[in-house]
């Protein structure tokens, strides 16, 4: 097949769709076809998918959910800032903004977009993105630019801002209803280090067992669902 001018290829951002769920790629894959600027070069439902599809694809933009099932989100996100700069990243997810835009951020994306928007923020975001801007929501700036001068609370709902990266991503997988196996297999960790995380996830959330932890857990989890679907 002969290669399209150069001229043609710089014309739209090549965009990645990167979740395991086809409807939700299809959805994605519909708004960003409406777009004249816009195309999808590809399609990924995995994390080892994904990063063989960047390297052969190329995109300008990849958007990624953190709830993949062979890895975490964010640790795509940050394999891909390591390796390919020059790709943005938007990271599109079930979960509040108040518990993972910040994080996203950190590990290296540009932008925090929960399933829960409107499409339009979507196409807005890769717009934003593809120009080198961080996009985030506005409550997420004022939260971040005033974050020093906020007073944490202690209760559970912001305890969750202690818990570190790792912490947070086991937390959020034992909610989902993973197993420690599983866990441990996702985040390519030792079964040891796993219930270390989990362990200081606990003591930091105020719970006295794993029991209390895992209930806590899927209650947290399902919330964010639910957040989702109203």
């Amino acid at each position: 097949m002969a290669a399209l001018p150069s001229a043609a290829k710089s014309t739209k951002i090549r965009v990645l769709l990167v979740d395991d769920h086809p409807a939700i790629r299809e959805a994605l894959m519909n708004a960003v076809r409406n777009q004249m600027d816009m195309e999808v070069c590809g399609q990924a439902a995995s994390s080892d998918e994904a990063f063989r599809m960047i390297e052969r694809m190329s995109p300008d933009v990849a958007i990624i959910d953190i709830s993949l099932g062979d890895a975490h989100g964010l640790d795509l996100v940050q394999n891909i800032r390591t390796q390919f700069s020059n790709v943005q990243i938007v990271v599109f997810s079930m979960y509040d903004e108040n518990v993972y835009a910040e994080r996203a951020v950190r590990a290296g994306a540009s932008a925090y977009v929960m399933k829960s928007e409107p499409t339009q923020n979507m196409v807005e975001a890769i717009r934003n993105v593809h120009r080198g801007e961080v996009h985030l929501s506005q409550k997420m700036f004022s939260r971040i630019l005033g974050k020093v001068a906020l007073k944490r609370s202690n209760a559970p709902g912001f305890a969750i801002d202690e818990l570190t990266d790792r912490e947070m991503a086991v937390f959020q997988m034992l909610g989902e209803g993973n197993s420690i196996e599983e866990i441990t297999d996702q985040l390519s960790l030792s079964r040891k280090t796993i219930e270390t995380y989990r362990r200081r996830a606990k003591e930091k959330l105020g719970l006295d067992s794993v029991g209390e932890l895992l209930q806590y857990a899927v209650q947290w989890v399902h919330g964010q669902g639910k957040n989702h679907v109203s």
